[in-house]
């Protein structure tokens, strides 16, 4: 990339919030898609404020029935880019005309859904030019307008006099006025018809070569035949009228058109918005059903907080009214085999500790050697016996170990 070029795009950039990033998705741009150029100018927006935005400005290639061209856009990057998405529009040459559709409305502004769902750190510039590259291919934003036509004259079908007549000359699709119709003012007299020495002869004009063949209407009859000298060339005020008629039916059957087309893209844009309206209430509809729950269990639990919480009170009530506790009442047990195993349990660790404070004492010389030996060949055996009771009450309680 010209050092030139990014220092220029980095200046232009300065005042946004994301420069860096914007500058980053910028130069990607740029790089792939030689035929934009970029500036600083200003965009007004709906509400009539208007700001400085970045702008990318010019022609991207698209494939349209084996054929590429070249589809004239406009990219506005927002100051906060690319936390949202751009602005796109379509602006076509004098030469082309918009093509409503559900991409593109009636004034050129691109709707697209990568640009609905546009994300800061996953979207970029270059995939929303491809998406729009891919979706033109399949809906072309913009058509040729009709060149402007010269308008014939009426000429005689052959036949009896009839009704109809050849269109006026549109307005190229401007939507200006029609061309005024040769006068007398304009000309001094009405054209003269063509003479046999600048024309071509056509394929009706047996024997008279020298006479111009101008398209034939059916049923109609102009009054004049090349084939009759005798017959008037003259232009009336009913040939007139009649023209006149047609193109301002022509006129407002294109307009009819530009309209039904642009409301069918509002009525396709308003439908998109009402199944997401629909799909976002489906979803919040099932979080208020979720939060429901959640705030019914809450209750429940709170209930549940509030029964304990009454018990534990109630109990500190009766502890704190008694006069004592009875070590041998404090425990008890639900079946006389726990009793049975729980008084085993604590003869036998009192024993253990009976033992214990005989060796003491007959470290500390309290007692001689013989009768340490008496006392402890006494509590021994007492010992085993409570240890073998013990085992006895786990194995019928089913306890393991």
């Amino acid at each position: 990339m010209n050092a030139g070029v990014e220092a220029q795009i980095t200046k232009l950039l300065s005042k946004y919030q994301n420069a860096a990033a914007a500058k980053r998705d910028v130069l990607l741009v740029v790089a792939n898609y030689r035929s934009l150029s970029y500036k600083l100018q200003q965009y007004v927006f709906n509400d009539g404020s208007a700001k400085d935005l970045f702008c990318l400005d010019g022609t991207i290639p698209v494939v349209y029935k084996n054929n590429t061209y070249y589809i004239p856009i406009c990219i506005w990057l927002m100051d906060t880019h690319p936390n949202n998405a751009p602005i796109c529009f379509v602006k076509p040459t004098p030469t082309m005309q918009i093509k409503c559709s559900m991409y593109v409305d009636y004034n050129g502004k691109i709707y697209l859904p990568y640009l609905h769902d546009w994300q800061p750190h996953t979207s970029d510039l270059v995939s929303l030019i491809q998406v729009m590259i891919f979706t033109f291919g399949d809906h072309p934003p913009v058509y040729s307008k009709p060149k402007e036509q010269v308008a014939p004259y009426p000429a005689s079908s052959g036949s009896g006099a009839g009704t109809g007549y050849l269109p006026y000359p549109t307005a190229g699709g401007s939507g200006g006025a029609f061309p005024p119709y040769p006068t007398r003012n304009n000309f001094g007299s009405y054209p003269p018809y063509p003479t046999p020495g600048n024309v071509n002869p056509g394929p009706n004009a047996s024997g008279y070569s020298g006479y111009m063949n101008f398209p034939t209407v059916p049923g109609y009859n102009s009054g004049y035949n090349p084939t009759n000298p005798g017959s008037t060339g003259t232009i009336t005020e009913e040939h007139i009228k009649a023209s006149l008629i047609s193109a301002v039916e022509d006129k407002l059957r294109r307009r009819l058109e530009e309209k039904v087309n642009q409301y069918q893209a509002e009525i396709d844009t308003l439908n998109r918005t009402k199944q997401e309206l629909v799909e976002g209430s489906t979803k919040i509809d099932a979080i208020i059903a979720r939060l429901q729950r959640e705030e019914v269990e809450m209750q429940k639990n709170i209930n549940i907080l509030r029964d304990k919480e009454q018990e534990l009170e109630k109990s500190l009530e009766s502890m704190e009214n008694s006069e004592g506790i009875d070590p041998d009442e404090a425990v008890t047990t639900t079946a006389p085999l726990y009793r049975q195993l729980l008084n085993s349990y604590a003869e036998e660790a009192a024993t253990e500790d009976a033992i214990y404070y005989l060796g003491e004492a007959l470290r500390s010389g309290v007692i001689d050697l013989e009768t340490f030996l008496k006392h402890v060949r006494q509590l021994s055996r007492k010992q085993f016996m409570l240890r073998a009771v013990m085992q006895k009450c786990r194995q019928k309680a089913g306890l393991a170990g």
